[in-house]
């Protein structure tokens, strides 16, 4: 496939959309719609038998979900991933971590989307105060077993696909 051109028709602090005219193969013509959002850290705060996680209102889907502490830089900055795993964890829990170890990476929607994630796992955890954007005025922050996430999963009231997969991820880590 190649890009014959690309057009931004949309962009925030966020994110930008762009429509992509493209050529197949075969030589016909296609467009793609694409949002590109700079790379996220999702962070499971793991302490003994309990992880962080987060709650707050999430927007598109008019709810509130619980889910790991994860996000972006702020005004679509790239950070190196390690270091905006560590601002995220900070800013969303307060926690500090003595040791942030990368043990996975998603894709979030690869048929609409480049953001891509990084996992990491947090380690050696020291609690202070959460540094909270504007948009997390109303985030919690609740301490949870993993037989109390694995309920949620199974109950519905964690549905965020990143945390489900961060989950299965740090389960092979721990097989080695």
């Amino acid at each position: 496939m190649q890009t014959i051109d690309s057009t931004q028709v949309y962009a925030n602090a966020w994110m930008t959309v762009r429509e992509d005219r493209i050529k197949r193969a075969d030589g016909s013509p296609g467009i793609y719609g694409v949002v590109d959002k700079p790379d996220y850290a999702l962070v499971i705060a793991l302490d003994g038998d309990r992880m962080m996680l987060v709650e707050q209102y999430r927007y598109s889907l008019g709810e509130r979900r619980w889910e790991f502490p994860q996000g972006t830089a702020p005004d679509r900055a790239e950070l190196e991933p390690t270091e905006l795993a560590a601002r995220e964890l900070r800013e969303e829990t307060g926690l500090r971590a003595g040791a942030v170890v990368r043990i996975g990476g998603l894709d979030v929607a690869p048929g609409m989307s480049s953001q891509r994630g990084h996992v990491f796992l947090a380690t050696d955890l020291v609690e202070g105060a959460a540094e909270r954007e504007l948009e997390e005025q109303d985030m919690r922050a609740a301490w949870f077993t993993r037989a109390e996430f694995e309920a949620m999963i199974r109950d519905g009231r964690i549905t965020d696909a990143q945390s489900v997969a961060a989950y299965t991820q740090l389960l092979l880590h721990e097989r080695g």
